[in-house]
């Protein structure tokens, strides 16, 4: 199970890359949008992480930070919401351009800079 649960935070870690690269790709185009990137990346790093839960929970991997855990949650299912509601618009605000990026590194930040409950 440890091999699953590395492909699943391998994936996990791709989807995150996929969206931050969708939103970044954007930095200099003076009319936002969703692309595809940002869909499929909030996508697969939402349904990644859940799987991954799964597994450490159900393998007997250990037990992970629960609050940690619930913080990432909400976070990428607002990504995921606003991502998904603005996907068919010709264009996005710069403000939800910016709120989109800042939530992204703030869910990565989370995942690197919370320490693991046994560290």
């Amino acid at each position: 199970m440890e091999t699953v649960r590395l492909i699943l935070l391998f994936v996990h870690i791709l989807g995150f890359a996929a969206l931050l690269g969708g939103l970044l790709v954007q930095a200099r185009l003076p009319e936002k949008s969703v692309n595809a990137l940002m869909r499929d990346g909030a996508g697969t790093a939402f349904v990644a992480g859940l799987a991954l839960v799964g597994v450490i929970e159900g393998a007997d991997l250990g037990s992970p930070d629960h609050v940690k855990i619930a913080v990432k949650l909400v976070v990428s299912l607002v990504i995921l919401g606003l991502v998904m509601a603005n996907l068919r618009k010709e264009r996005i605000s710069q403000g939800l351009w910016a709120l989109l990026l800042f939530l992204t590194v703030a869910n990565i930040a989370v995942a690197v800079f919370w320490a693991p409950a046994h560290a």
